[in-house]
């Protein structure tokens, strides 16, 4: 009974790491990998996963019997890449014989509660982030800085969408953060800050673009996982769409007062 019940929390341990690498971003065939490895690490070698891209399916086989099933659900969220990084290291250390089950299990919670950046590290990368792509599509130094202050606003008003008590949605978060930072950098332009004002907005739109998903996506598919690559192509590819429509909805109107003036 007492070895059922070690395999039983190395098995549970296996689960929780491919959640949280699942639920921070992490390709469909590392979580099945990961797993795969804590598991055998704690002499489950009859364990079986199955992984989407929002669930885990494991189970562990043992004299013909199942004696253990994990299903969890595990929406889709924004990628953390430093909790993959750090549950990449701990399964090694796994392997190693570093870590009991019960302990790894431990080491796994504090992972999974590692807090986010601080807020003012957040809003200064994200403005650094859209000069530096704003200079990089051909803007000129003036344009790099009002990308700067524009990403940082855009960055600013997802904070604060955040933090409010009744969750907005994905697509209008990122429909809403399309037009505000739209609306900020044609406000920017008109007081004379930026030579450009396509550069400008090319640039603070980068924090929004999903390149994290949309490249995982494309991952998922080459290693032939076609029903978790399909679902995050899509999710990044409604996002991207947001963005644009909520750009052209301020672009739209710009044009409508101004008489259609060069961008």
């Amino acid at each position: 009974m007492l070895r059922i019940m070690e395999e039983k929390t190395g098995l549970d341990a296996a689960a929780l790491a491919g959640r949280i690498l699942l639920q921070n971003g992490a390709e469909i065939f590392r979580v099945e990998e990961t797993i795969e490895r804590i598991a055998k690490s704690y002499g489950m070698e009859g364990n079986s996963s199955f992984v989407l891209s929002s669930g885990i399916f494991i189970t562990e086989e043992k004299d013909d019997k199942h004696f253990y099933a994990n299903v969890k659900h595990i929406p889709l969220s924004a990628a953390h890449l430093d909790k993959v990084a750090a549950v990449n290291q701990l399964s090694r250390e796994i392997e190693e014989g570093k870590y009991t089950a019960t302990e790894a299990i431990a080491e796994l919670e504090k992972i999974q509660q590692m807090p986010e950046k601080p807020k003012w590290a957040q809003i200064l990368a994200s403005g650094i982030g859209s000069a530096c792509f704003g200079y990089l599509f051909g803007g000129t130094y003036m344009d790099s800085i009002a990308a700067f202050i524009v990403g940082s606003l855009l960055w600013m008003f997802l904070c604060v969408m955040s933090k409010r008590k009744k969750r907005t949605t994905k697509i209008m978060l990122n429909l809403g953060g399309g037009m505000f930072l739209t609306s900020c950098a044609i406000l920017i332009y008109q007081l004379g800050i930026g030579d450009r004002l396509s550069h400008i907005v090319i640039g603070s739109i980068i924090p929004l673009v999903p390149g994290v998903a949309f490249t995982n996506g494309i991952r998922d598919l080459a290693n032939e996982d076609y029903i978790s690559g399909i679902v995050r192509l899509v999710d990044a590819l409604l996002i991207a769409f947001c963005i644009a429509l909520g750009v052209g909805i301020v672009f739209t109107i710009y044009h409508r007062l101004t008489g259609g003036g060069m961008i």
